[in-house]
Order: C-alpha cells, then structure tokens, then sequence
C-alpha cells in the first residue's frame, strides 16, 4: 500500500487482485469504516459482494452517523459531521455511490452541487447575556504570549508532545482566547486532552483558519449524515449481495501470533511499499446471536476487519421527561479491544482511552420545536429564516457565557426527510456537564430534555417569565449521554493504537477512529474512519491503486501565509529595528517572489513598501 496525489493515480481502475475470487470479507461493526471497507473491497478489489459479511450489534447500520425517529421520543441525533473540500478519502468513496435524491447523480454530486449553490457561512459564531452579541467576535484574540505558545506547539515533534495535557503546552492567555474557544466547541477539546491530538489537528487543518471564526471552510450535508451519507452506500452495498447481519455481538477474536526474536523482526523492516512476511493471522471469529454462542473459523482467505473501541458506546437516550443516564458498566466494544490487546502487545493499549468516563463524556440533545414563536428567536440569532430549506446557523452558535459551555446548531431543514414543515430540529451540546446551569440550576447530566429546553430558550433570549410553557408545551426534547464520546482524545503515545494493519499481519486489519494510520491524517472526522478502511484493504488485498494522501497544506507556504493574518486578528507582519532599517528590508523584497507573496496576504504595510 502506497500514498499518492494527482490525477495519476486518482482515476485509475486497478486491475482485480490475484486469488481474490477464492476470498471472504468479514466485518466487526457496521460503522462508516466497515460500510466504507466494503465497498473498497467491491470496488477497488474487484471481490464479489456476496463473500461479504458484516456483523452488527445493534439493528441498523451507521455507528456513530445516526439519525432517527423514536416514536415516543421523537427525533434524535446523537452528533452531526463537520466536512470540508479536503476529505480526500471521502470524496474517493463517495464519487462511487449514487444518490438517492438526484437521479444519475452521485452522492459526491449532491454534496458539491449543494454547498456550490448554498455555501455555508455563520453570521452569529457565539452569543453572551442571553442571546447578545460577543463584541469583536470575527477576532481570535491571541496575544504575543498566545502566539508564541502556539508556533511551539506547531513546530514541536510528535514525540515531545506523547503523553502531554493541551494546558501544559498551551498558557492561560490561549486558554482565554477566542481562538480556544471556537476551536475546543467545534472539535470538542478539553484542557486535558491530548497536546499531541491538538498539533495534528493545528497541521490537518491549518487551512481553516481563516474561517475558524464563521465556518466559511466548512460544508453540511442536505439531511442528517445517516439519511444523506449512510442510507446511499447501504443501498449500494445491498444491491451488489453484501450481507448485513443486526443482533450480533462479536465477544473476541483468536489469532495465531507466531513470536519472533530481534533478529527477525530487524529483517522485516522493510520499506513501506513492501509487505513484510506474515507472523500473524486471525484464526476465528466468537459472536452472540439472539442469546446463541456462535462463530466462525477462519482460514488463510478470510479476511477480517475490526472496528475497535467506540466513541458512541452505551450512549442513553433521555426525554422530554427523562434524564439520560451515563452507563459506566461493562462496554462490549471497549471489552472485545481488551480480549484482543491481551494477545499481543502490538494490538494496542485500550485502557489509555476507554477507562476515563469523567474525562471523556460529554452529552447532546435533540430539540425539536413545536411552537412557532421559538423559531423567531433562531432567527434572530442567526439572521436567516430557518425554514428556507438553507442554511441557517451555519455551524454552531457558543454561547460563551454558558455554565455549561453549551452550543447548538440549526442545519439545512428539514434536517430528516419524514420532519414536518413547522417543525425545526436543533442540535444542542455541552462540555461541562457536571456544573449548574444558568437557568436551570443543575448539572446538564441530571437534566430531562424539557430542563434542558429551558437553559436553551434562557440562552436564546427569551423573557424568562415565557420559559416554562414553551418549553414544556412548545418543543420535544432527547438528551443524549455519551460517556466516551471522546475517548480518541485522551493523551497518548505511539503504541496506544494499533496500526491499521499491525507488523506481520496476514489476514486481518484494524479500522475506525482507534486504528493508527500511517498518514498524518487526525481523528474524529468521517475522513478518518474512510481512510483506515482503504488503506486496510488496499494493503491486504495488494490494490495496486494508491491512497490518497492528506491535503498537503501545512507544507503550502501559501497557506501558512494565509493564517498568519487572521492568527494576529488582521495585523501584518513587524519587521525588526527601526522604521528606516525596515523600509530598507522592503526595498530588498521589492520585485522577488518573496515580497510579492507578502503583499498578496497583506502581510506587510503597502506605504511602507513601496
């Protein structure tokens, strides 16, 4: 399996890999990195959808890109999926599938037709003081101190950043800035997180920092992520006789691990687009189905593909009536990885991210309104009329103020396709949900979705003496509890994740956002969970077509131009010494690719140099 970029590679049809007709594909989990495996294998690897299995718990597919509609509850999204133009994996997948909505159209199409026509932009990124406006919201805030801090960070190693908390590489006047406080809401990053998660996240998407403070890089899908990304790469699935198995929970795996001394592993060191000799298989799979051991064994031709860990495991749905409960018991996604670490050292560490619930927990809600005076205060807010079938929030609104740090969104509405016309859906999170609220003086967790209601109406602005009848009469609420919801984000060192394909593997991989890819590509997107899938099957099944590499912006000097400004809130660059000893470095730039680079990202003061 090999990286690449450019046209070369990314139209070519790679030829059907020798022996693939004689092999079997199956799949733990039926999340976005098994459905995107599968059809990787159908596609790109030429293997017959029917030799397909993927093995799910629950009773639908999708994993963590859900949406749905309870009957009693009402409807429900546990999170919603921030993209942009540079999911290269992604877009490779989806250009495949065609969509449901357009006909002759994919679902790549849509998407791009969608946001061409509708680009999205925020016109109110935070509130304070009950729905007012945050003076110089459109700046980061970052000060000499902040900046310093943050280049150190970006320039450090991955290895001097191992094992280290955001807030010990990162000083309070950062911590204080808006540029933290629009980057841990929309990413969901603590203090404690991960320092070396933050570098990777500062290099993926150093590109967005110009819109970091109106989500002008950002792009929405139509409906809900189930409805427009899962539903379309299902169907295709099924159509090509891929089988999808509901009710079954994978228990462990059994592999054959033959133990190698130094020497050997020293000789198979080899380079990256050379497959070392395989030490390592995966012999069986053990299930439970409809409360009936059960299983399969597993030869030289079966290949296996597990989702380990899971970010949405043991989430509780709540009501209007009813808080969600955190479920601190036994986790069947997190015990399978612990079965499987126990084999061998080289399967990872899951303790290190799934054994710290009060560090990785964090809790949503879905609102749906009833009454119509509430989307008068969306409106308001947001400036935009949220039942035009457009955008409208453009990302989340922070309400800066918040106890909780709470913030929400309105997407494109309808957001479900089966959503009724007066309705709005909004999407409401918090990250401190042990702390009072400011209307509701209690904890976000130990809050029914009508309690919630209420601190979201506070925050919208509305008379507090109207609060409690529209909130219990004039929306439907489902808190969501979601105790490792950001589990991925937990300090780390290599190890911790096992490779998307361990040294010596021979016939199995590990995919999803707890699987480390050779790129420097980061977590917690949907491009991450595609790109594990692919590189998994193109390294098992010698796919002769490369990966697409992560987008090369944090190596464009253009681009790091480009966030200079907007990091020092629109000022330019500072020459040192005097104004004289300044004007003289200009006049030396004056005609070179250097000095035209820096007028052209206004980094420098135009009288000056000229």
């Amino acid at each position: 399996m090999h990286y690449s970029s450019g046209n070369y590679e990314a139209f070519v049809r790679p030829r059907k890999p020798a022996g693939v007709e004689r092999k079997t594909a199956w799949f733990v989990g039926s999340g976005l990195a098994s459905l995107a495996g599968a059809a990787f294998l159908i596609r790109d690897g030429h293997m017959a959808g029917d030799r397909i299995t993927i093995l799910e718990e629950l009773s639908l597919p999708g994993g963590a890109l859900d949406g749905l509609k309870e009957p009693e509850r009402g409807f429900v999204i546990r999170g919603g999926r921030e993209m942009e133009s540079h999911f290269e994996c992604l877009w490779d997948l989806f250009r495949s599938i065609p969509s449901l909505e357009i006909e002759d159209a994919s679902v790549l199409d849509e998407f791009y037709w969608l946001n061409k026509s509708d680009p999205n932009v925020s016109l109110q990124r935070a509130t304070q003081n009950q729905g007012q406006d945050v003076p110089d919201k459109a700046l980061l805030t970052l000060d000499d101190a902040a900046q310093k801090d943050l280049l150190r960070l970006f320039f450090a190693t991955r290895e001097e950043m191992e094992n280290k908390r955001i807030d010990e590489v990162l000083g309070r006047s950062f911590l204080d800035s808006h540029f933290w406080l629009y980057w841990r809401t929309m990413f969901a990053f603590e203090e404690w997180h991960s320092a070396l998660e933050m570098k990777l996240y500062l290099h993926r998407f150093i590109h967005h920092l110009h819109g970091l403070a109106d989500f002008s890089t950002l792009k929405f899908t139509r409906y809900n992520q189930y409805e427009s990304l899962v539903l379309p790469l299902v169907t295709w699935l099924k159509a090509r006789g891929v089988n999808f198995r509901y009710g079954v929970e994978v228990t462990d795996v059994d592999f054959d691990v033959d133990v190698a001394s130094a020497d050997d592993v020293a000789a198979d060191l080899v380079a990256d687009d050379v497959r070392a000799p395989a030490r390592k298989r995966a012999t069986r799979l053990h299930w439970i189905e409809q409360g009936q051991a059960g299983g399969v064994d597993l030869g030289p031709d079966d290949l296996v593909f597990m989702t380990i860990g899971s970010l949405t495991e043991n989430s509780d749905n709540g009501d209007h009536q009813t808080p969600a409960v955190l479920k601190t018991g036994p986790a069947p996604a997190w015990d399978l990885w612990r079965r499987i670490a126990a084999k061998d050292p080289a399967f990872g560490r899951p303790d290190v991210f799934g054994a710290h619930i009060p560090q990785t927990k964090w809790q949503s809600a879905t609102i749906t309104t009833l009454d119509a005076r509430i989307p008068e205060y969306i409106r308001r807010i947001t400036r935009r009329d949220p039942f035009s079938g457009k955008v409208v929030s453009g990302g989340i609104v922070t309400v800066k103020d918040s106890s909780w740090l709470c913030s929400w969104t309105v997407n494109r509405q309808p957001h479900f396709k089966q959503q009724p016309k007066d309705q709005i859906v909004v999407w409401f999170y918090s990250l401190f949900v042990e702390k009072p609220g400011d209307y509701v003086k209690k904890p976000m967790q130990d809050c029914t979705g009508e309690e919630i209601t209420q601190e979201w109406l506070y925050h919208l602005g509305v008379p507090e003496a109207d609060i409690p009848e529209l909130a219990a009469t004039g929306a439907k609420t489902v808190p969501v509890m979601m105790p490792y919801i950001t589990a991925f984000f937990m300090p780390r060192q290599a190890g911790d994740r096992p490779d998307v394909v361990p040294h010596g593997a021979a016939n199995f991989a590990f995919i999803g956002q707890f699987a480390e890819t050779r790129e420097r590509d980061c977590i917690f997107t949907t491009e991450y969970s595609v790109r594990t899938a692919m590189e998994a099957v193109y390294t098992l099944l010698d796919v002769e077509r490369g990966v697409p590499e992560v987008f090369n912006s944090t190596y464009d000097i253009r681009t790091l131009l480009a966030a200079v400004k907007p990091l020092r809130d629109g000022k330019g660059l500072s020459l040192p010494g005097p104004s004289f000893i300044q004007n003289l470095l200009m006049k030396k730039l004056e005609g070179t690719e250097i000095g035209a680079l820096l007028r052209a990202y206004q980094l420098v003061d135009e009288d000056r140099s000229s």
